[in-house]
């Protein structure tokens, strides 16, 4: 089957907008085994963050994620946070991409996560198994890695500086939001 993207294809933006935005149980057509293989942590990263742009244009908090297995390094899946857009209080970027991919087993992948995850997904990703994360943003918010690394999690850091001032620009401007994000409306109604 002749698929559109190759070991050939140019990794622009547009490209890696379309991975973005194709469902994940589509991208075989879209792009072959050599291309998936191809695809550098930075990309898979860029990836993540254009998902999260795609949540704060629809209104929700900017966070991505993509899973790859680790071996063909095929993208199994992806998500972006959905608290406002589904009314979901705790349907994060990796709680959407860990639903996306369905059951497989994740020691044998890598997910790549916009922003530092939180203790609902940071306790998922433990319990689901995974064996690395990548975080690109901790300059917003930190704190769960070093609990991933005690439970033998391998955690990279690769901070994208689109992603980093996205989400400092959603916090400025939904400050509320991003607490019930975070909180829930309980922490909200405290304040």
């Amino acid at each position: 089957m002749k698929t559109l993207f190759d070991n050939k294809t140019d990794k622009s933006e547009a490209v890696l907008s379309a991975i973005g935005h194709m469902p994940t149980k589509s991208l075989p057509v879209l792009m072959d085994s050599e291309f998936s293989l191809s695809l550098t942590d930075s990309e898979l990263m860029r990836i993540a963050v254009l998902l999260a742009q795609k949540s704060y244009e629809e209104g929700g908090c900017p966070i991505g994620a993509v899973i790859i297995d680790n071996t063909t390094r095929k993208i199994v899946g992806k998500g972006h946070n959905t608290l406002v857009q589904e009314d979901h209080p705790y349907n994060h970027g990796e709680t959407s991409a860990i639903r996306d991919a369905g059951r497989i087993d994740f020691s044998q992948t890598t997910i790549f996560t916009t922003l530092s995850p939180c203790d609902v997904c940071m306790t998922l990703i433990y319990m689901r198994g995974f064996n690395r994360v990548v975080v690109g943003d901790i300059t917003n918010a930190a704190g769960n890695e070093a609990l991933l690394r005690d439970k033998g999690i391998d955690v990279d850091i690769l901070e994208d500086q689109q992603g980093i001032e996205l989400y400092r620009q959603f916090r400025s401007e939904k400050p509320e939001q991003d607490l019930e994000d975070w909180l829930g409306l309980s922490a909200l109604n405290k304040n």
